[in-house]
């Protein structure tokens, strides 16, 4: 049994066969074989390697013609190494004495070698492992034939091991075939670890190189709430997780009992629960548990696994679906927000040192009039039939807001022209998410309506720590004292007041993945927040949390966080006032 533990990004524990989609892209579909059939399966393994033997040498030839015998030898010396003598007395012996399959046999040898190999201080050794893969991907080849399985075209359960998955990837995922997924790249808030949250499959990223520890078919167990992945656990830590899932799920029920309540604290103050989306359907999930409206529809995914643009009749489609499910309960539709780790899987995508310094997002929208008018025609209309609020994401100057607002009256005027119907009052909002946004977050809100917070963003940029970089993790983080001084300033910047505030309330929300994060809520409370948007399996928790406290608690804690200098402080303190709450959701 192996431990490996990362950051965990989406709850539930899970446990099955593991399938390592980067490097294999088969599943293995046994482990182990009959006694009889020992003698057959020893021969199926010489018939596999004697054909990708022949294989690499045909490769050889043809790459020799085409560039040279320099290149053709590399695939002379992956001839040579499968039909090595040692390693197939290794794997016959497997067979033999473990009676493992030849493909579990095979795998298990090579991912041995190539760790040892990765294991070296020289690079020039440690690089060879690549070579082992290829040849493992091989005799896979020869052995399973067509079973190869792409992750959209599973057809029995597993749990996906990957380097990393692209948004793009992970949105295609079954979650009725893939149980969950561990991935050695990618931190709390990429917006792979969100889609895990959207397809409510526990998921734990950020752990570092592990692929070469197990091979496809071993047992997995993937802890999202914790963060931990287990390879081939013992009888006990096996029963242990059986425990825990039904021990979850008995929880998750009760907190199902509170869909019908409102998110209302011990002391009568009411807090808007929203639910954040990305596809349509989702709206279902979000009423299931008792939303009081959508908070965030992230609209990008339009874009997602499609090689064209979609047209304004796509758009109004998606959202005119969301807005038959809410019936009067309202709806925030984020504009694009494509970019940085949500490209799309189109190929006219230019390629940045730093995409998420450049151009993406609104800045990307205002580069494109007639993709962003698209959109905005659609947002319009679809306002006409139901409570639609817009919002513009990553602005980082008053500028920007300024030539959003003008860009969406005149598409107001082109439908004025038409007699297309609209709400002429559509409500209008920012979101903020960079410091240069927080800072001018009174001029801002004299532009606008309504607010949101967006804290994935919004961390990142202030302490310059990538999002979706799991070596900077540990700087990407939520209590920082940093950020949560910005969205005091924020909160404090929509209040009317003296000097150039607002003359009005400016409504602010939070919607990055910190509003679904318990050990918050309280904080968020006590800095003037009344209204959070969370993804669709948080909204049960939250809710209890804030049926469970007073006012008087949260600003209370607010007030003792906001002395506090280090992140490090700031979570401790956090975790043990919400552990006295509700102890059954704090790790």
């Amino acid at each position: 049994m192996e431990i490996k533990r990362g950051i965990a990004v989406s709850p539930g524990v899970a446990i099955g066969p593991a399938l390592v989609v980067d490097t294999e892209g088969y599943r293995i579909p046994e482990r182990f074989i009959q006694p009889r059939q020992r003698t057959a399966e020893v021969k199926r393994l010489r018939a596999a390697l004697a054909a990708a033997a022949k294989e690499a040498l045909e490769k050889q030839e043809a790459i020799n013609q085409k560039l040279g015998k320099k290149y053709g030898a590399i695939f002379a010396a992956h001839a040579m190494l499968i039909e090595d003598p040692e390693l197939i007395r290794e794997v016959e012996a497997l067979i033999q004495d473990q009676r493992h399959t030849a493909e579990y046999a095979i795998s298990r040898v090579i991912r041995r070698h190539a760790k040892a190999l990765e294991s070296l201080m020289s690079a020039q050794f440690s690089t060879r492992s690549s070579d082992l893969f290829d040849i493992e991907k091989a005799i896979l080849r020869q052995l399973l034939g067509s079973q190869g399985e792409e992750l959209k075209h599973l057809k029995e359960p597993v749990i996906v091991l990957a380097h990393d998955l692209t948004p793009s990837e992970t949105a295609a995922l079954d979650p009725k075939l893939v149980y969950a997924f561990a991935t050695e790249a990618g931190g709390r808030a990429s917006h792979t670890a969100i889609m895990a949250g959207v397809l409510e499959i526990p998921a734990v990223v950020g752990l570092g190189r592990f692929l070469t520890d197990l091979s496809g078919g071993d047992e997995i167990i993937v802890d999202g709430n914790r963060g931990v992945l287990i390879i081939n656990p013992d009888e006990e830590t096996r029963a242990h997780y059986e425990e825990t899932r039904q021990t979850i799920g008995t929880f998750f029920r009760e907190l199902g009992e509170l869909r019908d309540k409102p998110a209302e604290t011990k002391d009568g103050v009411r807090v808007l629960l929203m639910g954040n989306i990305e596809f349509p359907q989702e709206v279902q999930h979000c009423l299931e548990r008792g939303a009081d409206g959508i908070g965030l529809y992230r609209t990008e995914f339009l874009y997602l696994n499609t090689t064209a643009h979609p047209d304004e009749s796509d758009h109004v489609e998606a959202y005119m679906t969301v807005l038959r499910s809410l019936g009067s309960k309202p709806v925030v539709i984020r504009t694009l927000d494509l970019g940085a780790d949500k490209f799309s899987n189109r190929t006219d995508q230019q390629d940045e040192r730093n995409p998420s310094l450049g151009l993406r997002s609104v800045r990307l929208c205002l580069r494109n009039l007639a993709l962003f008018k698209t959109q905005l025609r659609a947002i319009l209309r679809a306002s006409a039939y139901g409570d639609v609020r817009i919002m513009f994401p990553m602005i980082s100057t008053l500028y920007e807001l300024r030539q959003c607002k003008m860009l969406l009256a005149e598409v107001k005027e082109d439908l004025e022209e038409l007699n297309v119907p609209f709400n002429r009052k559509l409500p209008v909002g920012t979101m903020i998410e960079v410091p240069s946004a927080a800072v001018m977050a009174r001029e801002l809100a004299r532009e606008v309506d309504f607010f949101s917070i967006g804290t994935n963003d919004l961390i990142q940029y202030t302490l310059a720590a990538d999002r979706t970089n799991e070596t900077v993790a540990g700087l990407y983080n939520a209590g920082d004292p940093a950020v949560l001084r910005l969205i005091a300033t924020i909160v404090d910047a929509a209040r009317p007041g003296s000097g150039n505030g607002p003359k009005h309330n400016v409504e602010v929300s939070v919607c990055g993945e910190m509003s679904g994060d318990p050990i918050y809520t309280l904080l968020l409370l006590g800095l003037g927040l009344r209204q959070l948007s969370v993804a669709p399996q948080n909204i049960p928790e939250i809710k209890k949390i804030v049926r469970t406290v007073t006012m008087d608690e949260a600003k209370e804690v607010a007030a003792a966080v906001l002395k506090l200098d280090t992140a490090r402080d700031v979570n401790n303190y956090l975790r043990e006032r919400t552990r006295r709450i509700l102890p059954e959701l704090v790790n």
